[in-house]
């Protein structure tokens, strides 16, 4: 069996597990988010530093969040928005 193949169908088990789904689509949800935020602070030519500076949060915490490693509140996901100059939308959309 090759290697590809077998963690092919350790994913399979996995995600067949309950609960396993969810927490997929959550650790998604947070990477996206992460990445996103990432990408308006570089846009903007600001480190880590001065995000964490303007939104009220640690350089660590932004690191955190950036890397997918949290799941944001609301709260936070608006500090965020207010620090980079842009307008939260959270919304539900038909699958």
């Amino acid at each position: 069996m090759s290697e590809s193949s077998g963690w092919a169908a350790m994913r399979e088990r996995r995600m067949a597990e309950p609960g396993a789904a969810e927490a997929y689509d959550a650790a998604r949800l947070a990477f996206e988010l992460g990445r996103s935020v990432r990408e308006l602070r570089e846009r903007r030519g600001w480190s880590q530093t001065q995000l964490a500076k303007a939104s009220g949060m640690t350089q660590s915490a932004v690191a955190r969040f950036e890397a997918g490693g949290t799941v944001p509140t609301l709260a936070v996901l608006e500090r965020l928005a207010t620090a980079l100059d842009v307008r939260l939308r959270v919304g539900f959309e038909a699958a």
